[in-house]
């Protein structure tokens, strides 16, 4: 299959898996497993942890041996750790899964970039990133779709639907994905350390030899601080401050689907309008979009943290959505400019890890910040973004970046 076609397929099914899985999974953890809050930050930071690790390593891997293996090892790891999640609601089958999960997803983080970069060249990679978006939200909006009734009958259900089908999906790429243009290491090279090493140090010179490529990096550590703040105490704060609402005689993931589902809409219709307005090879130009999407992503979350009713609050969770799904594209294509192809892999994977050590480094911290009131550590996760608006600008306004 060619690959152009194959990236927006995995695009759509990958999101719509995980889609399935997330809209029910802190509910999921805090009602049917009855996970405390302490016990929440450690499955998260757990999975950080994990992405740390191995984020480079398996980037590596990526670059030394095959970017088809190392998606298809990641996807079939991931499905494993949402069924083992799915079927044991007990806190250590959870904090293994969740780092099952973590270790799957860095087998896929850089690997699918450099992979579709590899196939159809890096200037049509960079456009395919910002139009994968839309089969990505697609994806999402029909997988939080799904999730409603399968997860009314049994919570722990769509975790299970989502888990099977990711499994189902890295044994479909078995077959269907195509690897052209990769020149693996050569047969002596392979099982050497002395090897990924070296790939490892050449990754390292093209951060070191691209002052902008710091401050890019800089950019991605301070949403991954953000990130864990918000991502595990925002459904808290709706449920004690507002109560989530029960529609229709449903339950809460009912609510919550919608919620998510009006987000993923509303993050299409503009990924569609960026995507004909910003030329995604032109660096300056992203900088310039990343700044204010940033600028109002941090606005969003103050206005949930300080909600004077439901209503605010949930467009508040909508500008946060969207502004989230057109950063993440946009985030990518910025780092992927201008890359070598031996090293690509090795660089993306860079910026999935300092995105670990941000959201290991706030989680705990958002944890312990929570204890006093959830509404500080909410708003704490949004004074984190603050200090990626001078690195953005200090990026975009490199002659490096331009270049």
């Amino acid at each position: 299959m060619p690959a152009y076609p194959l990236y927006l397929a995995l695009s759509f099914f990958t999101s719509l898996f995980f889609s399935v899985i997330f809209v029910v999974t802190s509910f999921y953890e805090a009602t049917v497993a009855g996970l405390t809050g302490l016990q929440l930050v450690l499955v998260g930071t757990t999975l950080e942890v994990v992405i740390l690790l191995f984020e480079v390593p398996t980037g590596i891997i990526a670059d030394a041996y095959s970017r088809k293996l190392s998606i298809v090892l990641g996807y079939f790891i991931m499905g494993a750790a949402f069924l083992l999640e799915g079927l044991l609601p007990v806190f250590p089958a959870i904090l293994l899964a969740s780092g099952l999960w973590g270790l799957g997803y860095t087998f896929t983080s850089g690997a699918t970039q450099a992979w579709l970069s590899d196939e159809i060249g890096e200037e049509a990679a960079n456009r395919a990133f910002l139009r994968a978006n839309q089969w990505d939200l697609s994806g999402a909006f029909l997988g939080m779709a799904l999730a409603i009734p399968l997860g009314n009958g049994n919570i722990a259900l769509p975790i299970l639907a989502g888990g099977g089908g990711l499994v189902l999906l890295a044994l479909a790429f078995i077959f269907l994905m195509p690897e052209t243009r990769f020149a693996p290491a050569p047969a002596q090279d392979r099982n050497t350390w002395q090897r990924l090493a070296h790939i490892f140090s050449q990754g390292l010179q093209t951060v070191r030899s691209r002052p902008a490529l710091w401050a890019i990096l800089g950019v991605g550590l301070m949403y991954g601080l953000n990130s864990e703040g918000w991502d595990r105490l925002w459904v808290k704060h709706l449920t004690d401050t507002f109560g989530i609402p029960r529609l229709w005689g449903w339950n809460e993931v009912a609510f919550l689907g919608i919620l998510r589902a009006s987000g993923m809409l509303l993050a299409l219709f503009f990924t569609r309008l960026l995507e004909k307005r910003l030329d995604s090879n032109h660096a300056a130009s992203v900088a310039q979009s990343l700044f204010w999407l940033t600028s109002l992503f941090a606005l969003a979350i103050f206005t949930f943290t300080f909600a004077p009713s439901l209503a605010v609050a949930v467009m508040a969770v909508l500008v946060v959505s969207v502004t989230r799904n057109l950063i993440a594209p946009l985030y990518n294509a910025w780092v992927n400019q201008k890359l070598n192809p031996e090293t690509r892999a090795t660089v993306l994977s860079m910026s999935g890890q300092v995105d670990a050590i941000g959201q290991i480094a706030s989680g705990p911290l958002a944890g312990l910040v929570s204890l006093w009131s959830v509404q500080a550590a909410i708003a704490f996760a949004g004074l984190l973004l603050l200090p990626a608006l001078p690195l953005i600008r200090r990026a975009g306004e490199s002659v490096e970046v331009r270049e």
